[in-house]
């Protein structure tokens, strides 16, 4: 029986990227010649240790092609083919919520139109048996419409409509995400355990496999599942009735929620896991770049955030082959749940997203600050937050827009004037509006670190805080809450990002 095939993430109405070399490969047996052939271009290839890969040359947008790879007298035929942008949108539940449970979602699908968006979204599975194979066999593109768009990712949606308006080609959406996982998830064991502290993420899926066997952490995770399928019913009866109940509240009507799942080999929360189930699945499926929204499920530990995210950076560009490819982040909306302490570990994250932008090349940031729900950590639009991944790539990556319309401000400087802390920022061109009765959010402290609301006058495209508690104010800043009101924002309509002058103020958690 012949082995001969291509990955499955080419199919029928897939889009490939323009302008760069387009990535084929498939399985095949040993020695056998494979060709393909596209838009009038041929290449050929031999097959090595049952593998084989090719390279198409670039190509400019346009469509609908076919696309035919040959081997030994089989040939394989994909029919609707794009030439286009290509992105793939990573992370957690926020860039996993579907285009349907978003806000107006259901109008949107019904109503989609005829818009030039396709998708290919990469199958959940987080453990390689019989089921995985035969099911990423099952996997293809579609074109979005009100039949295939229901389950797409919001956020990667908006995104690739407002890109393809803008740019008149077909865009591709390659979806590979995940709810509830840390960063950790999708990347390499190997990658992981090259620094100390992200290597905390490997010892601690060791440590609970350690002296287990795979059947006995198959029957707690059948246990797990026994107990949640009776669980979750009674928590969506709890909110039902109790639409702004408490967590605890819940908890005490349902019983103990043991989410997550036991660590283990077919746990998608494991440290390198959807690294090898997920992602490596399609790399390296020619990109234009990546979009991510990730975090939540990392505040538990802020403060090495900053090097896991750029750890995965270098990671998902190494697998590309690419050290300049675009990724473009979500940087944490507001959020809290009801009833709990604000811990400000999500200003930390938020930060620590921040300090990534401004100190990796060739990355965008979308600050969302404006786009929590108060108790929702899944909040419903997702329109604002596509369509400022969507500025960041028109201006980083299309250079099609400057990057005064691209940003809101963002934290430059500060300068201590007596009583006063005069704040600089970048892209504050034509100043600040406040929405509301007035600025809320800022806080100065004196040498002591222990802040108090200011006064903010509005100097331009500078902000002068004061307070009447702070005699000779050294520190400033901005929302440093994990929920509260977002008042200030740019004249382009585009929130001013969160800050701290000093990541020296004493804050620690």
């Amino acid at each position: 029986m012949s082995i001969f095939s291509c990955a499955p993430v080419f199919s029928d109405h897939m889009v490939l990227q323009r302008g760069k070399n387009i990535n084929v490969w498939g399985i095949g047996s040993d020695g056998s010649e494979v060709e393909v052939s596209l838009n009038g271009k041929t290449v050929r290839t031999a097959v090595k240790n049952h593998k084989w890969f090719a390279v198409l040359p670039p190509m400019e947008a346009g469509g609908a092609y076919e696309m035919t790879v040959s081997s030994h007298g089989e040939t394989i035929t994909f029919s609707d083919v794009m030439i286009g942008e290509v992105w793939l949108a990573g992370g957690q539940s926020n860039m996993e919520l579907e285009l349907q449970n978003s806000l107006d979602g259901k109008n949107v699908v019904k109503n989609i139109g005829s818009v030039n968006v396709r998708f290919y979204y990469t199958k959940k599975n987080a453990f390689m048996d019989d089921f995985f194979y035969a099911d990423e066999r099952d996997s293809c593109w579609c074109k979005a419409s009100p039949e295939t768009a229901s389950c797409q990712s919001a956020v990667g949606y908006y995104f690739a409509k407002k890109l393809s308006e803008d740019l008149g080609v077909a865009v591709g959406i390659i979806g590979c995400n995940w709810g509830g996982t840390s960063a950790s998830a999708w990347i390499s064991r190997e990658m992981l355990s090259s620094d100390r502290d992200t290597k905390s993420y490997v010892d601690e899926y060791d440590a609970a496999m350690s002296g287990k066997s795979f059947e006995q952490y198959c029957d707690e995770l059948d246990d797990y599942n026994a107990y949640t399928e009776q669980w979750q019913p009674k928590i969506n009866e709890f909110y039902r009735n109790n639409p702004n109940g408490e967590w605890g509240d819940a908890l005490a009507f349902a019983g103990p929620c043991r989410y997550p799942e036991p660590l283990g080999p077919k746990s998608p929360f494991r440290a390198g896991g959807l690294y090898e189930t997920m992602l490596k699945r399609v790399a390296p499926y020619t990109l234009a770049g990546f979009i991510y929204y990730q975090g939540e499920s990392d505040d538990h530990k802020p403060n090495i955030y900053c090097k896991l995210l750029k750890m995965l950076i270098e990671q998902w560009r190494s697998d590309w082959n690419d050290d300049e490819m675009p990724f473009i982040f979500v940087q944490l909306p507001m959020h809290i749940n009801r009833g709990e302490e604000d811990r400000k570990n999500w200003c930390l994250i938020r930060e620590a997203q921040m300090r990534v932008h401004k100190t990796v090349a060739n990355t965008g940031i979308a600050v969302a600050l404006d786009c929590g729900e108060y108790g929702n950590i899944h909040p419903l639009d997702k329109r604002p937050v596509g369509e400022r991944l969507e500025l960041q790539a028109l201006c980083h990556v299309y250079h099609k827009i400057s990057e005064d319309k691209a940003y809101g401000a963002i934290y430059s400087s500060a300068l201590n004037d007596g009583s006063d802390i005069v704040i600089s920022f970048d892209y504050s061109k034509g100043g600040f509006e406040v929405r509301g009765e007035r600025a809320v959010g800022f806080e100065v402290a004196g040498s002591d670190k222990k802040y108090f609301p200011a006064n903010a006058v509005f100097e331009g495209e500078r902000i002068r805080l004061s307070s009447e508690q702070v005699e000779k104010p050294e520190y400033a800043r901005y929302n440093w809450v994990n929920y509260g009101e977002v008042t200030v924002f740019s004249k382009n309509g585009l929130p001013l990002a969160p800050f701290r002058t000093s990541r020296n103020d004493g804050f620690r958690i």
